[in-house]
């Protein structure tokens, strides 16, 4: 159909008009008739089975029941009045209850007549009632035009309030399909449609809002699913084939002094199977002429930091600089100490530059930066300033990318005509389907096996009435000379009470530990940087054996010697975070421990939380744990969150359907491209369409 009737201003739909449609704008950023009809129903409910009385559950659920009221009466509360029925069927008698509204809803029932009541059940002291039930004639029932399953729309409490109701959403909905004969025009190839025997683009959308029956819900659905992220992928896959054609990079083609001399004489162990492929991957790219752009995936500990090193040096030796860009200057400044360890036998000049550096030092740098005798540069965000001017930057590695915009990473590009090789690495394990839609425009390299020597850390879960226990393990490791972390939560929202807890449990701890056989450190928010760095580094030292602090220890704190880490009330945070935490220990070649201490009570996720933990070591798998809980949304904090804003299909729900439209998607630019084929004509235009636009759906009718 013409798209121009799909344009059309939403306040022109009949029963809409002005006031809605502002309502609709601001609430559900529906704009135009396009917008309605690519709002998607979050559920359905079954209208196909009837209930009776004495089939009725406690478990909240809607039903519909045919029966009579057969008497009316008004009660008195503590605040108002409430209506009371009593409904009846040939099986038992429930109550249904108004607390507003009452003369109107009086006025409307009528006694003995046979109707059919919706809504939600709960049981009252063994009677069961339901409150503002939905009521309907049974013969009126019978007529109305209604699919057997029903759509419940997206809302919002303001549009309720303003009476814009799910029925209200289904009867707007119902025009629409009037007015546009549901003439909507087929966005994908026939073979395509064909070869995966998808239902038509019209009959998806006619059974998403209407559904004839549940297999043809279950179609539609597939239908849209595959579309939407089919065409996310044409764009990702579109934009780094273009990237690899058009964007040339600079062909690092000799393998020098620096990085044989690193690789024969100095590397401090020998290299994993993965580190060896891993830079096997990079070495092609930047040997190629075209940008790299790649990401690096590696749990805590598993060495990507040499395969940086061993990267950088690549570019050195054909004749380039590199730099290193770190979200935090604790984070900067380990990678500082790292790499400048790493390298402290190769004649190369490493600097540190971030937000502290003085004025002083940092004229040194801008000079050496831009006469070349400066070869890596690590820092923060102080980098991107324009001030910073490289003589010829090419390679920027970028750690902890989703803190970083793409914004971000377009400025380093433009220090240099030709742009650096980009390298992101993330010890933050993206499942594959995420990465596949965050980064699809990304290669991905993964380290999936840590250095040899390192032995799995032992995890367990104990509660709090076991904690004279692990109090004698603590003393038991501490006797063998290791040193142990004690991490209490610290959220925003509690914080006064997160601080008390911390203190508490610091006293506690003295108490149990006391001086002088033990010493120990304390860390947490309301310190000065100062005073902090100074317990850090006593803790490091070997001075204290106990660090008790709040989670501002999980960026980046590296100490070989301490193997406990114990996660008090640990049902209080996420899962990525326990498994980042779990990563400060098992430095060392010494059998390391983490101990998860929670109450009793726990929910269903913290349990399910607390048994991954024990199960797996394995990042990916938690990961993967982590998103069914949690969702995409929060995964990637909110930068990155734009690329997902996704209106019917789920990433982690539908990673099937993902891998498939990835597939396809894949299979036609290999073959064509451009777009250019006869069959692909349709692709092309929406295609074109959709490039204008942020938002997949606006164009996909």
């Amino acid at each position: 159909m013409s798209n121009n009737l799909l344009q059309t201003p939403i306040e022109y739909l009949k029963g809409v008009g002005p006031n809605r449609g502002e309502l609709l704008r601001k609430e559900l950023g529906i704009h135009k008739y396009q917008d309605l009809i690519n709002l998607f129903p979050n559920r359905y409910i079954d209208r196909t089975r009837y209930y009776k009385i004495n089939e009725l559950q406690n478990n909240n659920a809607e039903v519909q029941i045919i029966g009579k009221i057969i008497n009316i009466k008004t009660v008195e509360q503590k605040r108002g009045k409430r209506l009371v029925a009593t409904f009846v069927d040939d099986t038992g008698q429930i109550e249904l209850v108004w607390f507003q509204g009452h003369k109107w809803i009086r006025e409307s029932l009528k006694l003995n007549v046979v109707i059919v009541i919706f809504g939600k059940c709960t049981s009252f002291n063994g009677l069961f009632n339901m409150a503002h039930p939905e009521i309907e004639l049974l013969s009126e029932h019978e007529q109305s035009l209604r699919s057997a399953m029903q759509p419940v729309y997206p809302s919002t409490e303001t549009l309720t309030n303003r009476g814009i109701s799910n029925r209200a959403i289904n009867k707007m909905m119902q025009q629409l399909f009037l007015e546009t004969q549901a003439l909507f025009s087929e966005t994908l190839p026939d073979y395509l449609v064909n070869e995966l025997k998808l239902i038509p683009k019209n009959v998806a959308l006619f059974n998403i809002h209407f559904p004839k029956s549940a297999d043809l819900l279950a179609r539609a659905q597939f239908r849209l699913k595959f579309e939407e992220l089919f065409f996310i992928q044409l764009q990702l896959i579109t934009k780094n084939l273009i990237r690899k054609h058009k964007i040339k990079g600079h062909p690092f083609d000799k393998v020098g002094e620096n990085f044989n001399n690193f690789f024969k004489n100095h590397l401090p162990f020998e290299l994993t199977n993965a580190q060896k492929r891993v830079i096997k991957e990079i070495r092609n790219d930047m040997g190629s002429n075209a940008q790299m752009n790649r990401l690096l995936q590696g749990d805590v500990g598993s060495g990507k930091t040499i395969v940086a090193l061993m990267s950088m040096l690549l570019a050195l030796d054909n004749g380039f600089q590199a730099c290193l860009m770190a979200p935090t200057e604790i984070l900067a400044n380990q990678h500082f100490k790292g790499l400048t360890e790493l390298a402290e036998n190769l004649d190369i000049n490493i600097k540190i530059l971030t937000g502290s550096t003085k004025i002083a030092d940092r004229k040194i740098i801008h000079e050496e930066l831009e006469n070349g005798t400066l070869h890596i540069l690590i820092g923060t965000h102080a980098l991107l300033e324009d001030k910073v001017q490289f003589n010829n930057l090419g390679l920027a590695v970028i750690d902890e990318q989703h803190r970083f915009g793409v914004e971000q990473r377009s400025k380093l590009w433009k220090k240099n005509d030709i742009p650096p090789h980009i390298l992101v690495m993330t010890a933050t394990p993206i499942p594959r389907t995420l990465a596949m839609s965050l980064y699809g425009d990304l290669d991905i390299s993964v380290i999936d096996e840590l250095p040899p020597g390192r032995k799995p850390i032992q995890t367990v879960h104990r509660f709090d009435s076991n904690r004279l226990k692990v109090w004698k393990f603590i003393k038991d490791e501490i006797a063998k000379g290791r040193q142990i972390y004690i991490v209490y939560p610290l959220i925003q929202e509690s914080e006064k009470m997160d601080y008390k807890d911390l203190m508490d449990g610091y006293e506690s701890i003295s108490r149990d530990f006391p001086l002088p056989e033990y010493a120990i450190s304390i860390v947490h928010g309301k310190m000065k940087p100062a005073d902090k760095d100074a317990e850090m580094e006593r803790f490091s030292k070997g001075k204290t054996q106990i660090m008790v602090a709040t989670t501002v220890i999980e960026v980046g704190v590296n100490i070989p010697n301490a193997s406990v880490m114990i996660i008090e009330s640990a049902e209080r945070f996420g899962l990525s975070q326990l498994h980042q935490l779990r990563g400060r220990v098992g430095r060392g070649a010494e059998q390391s421990y983490c101990i998860m201490m929670t109450s009793h009570k726990l929910s269903n996720d913290s349990k399910i939380r607390m048994e991954t933990m024990v199960r797996t070591n394995d990042g990916f798998e938690i990961a993967e744990v982590d998103l069914k809980l949690r969702g995409p949304g929060d995964l990637m904090g909110t930068q990155q969150s734009g690329v997902l804003n996704l209106q019917i299909a789920d990433i982690v729900r539908d990673k099937d359907i993902l891998q498939l439209a990835r597939h396809h998607a894949m299979k036609i630019l290999k073959d064509d491209a451009p777009m250019e084929k006869p069959e692909h004509q349709t692709l092309r235009k929406v295609f074109i369409e959709l490039s204008k636009k942020k938002n997949i759906w606006n164009y996909i009718s």
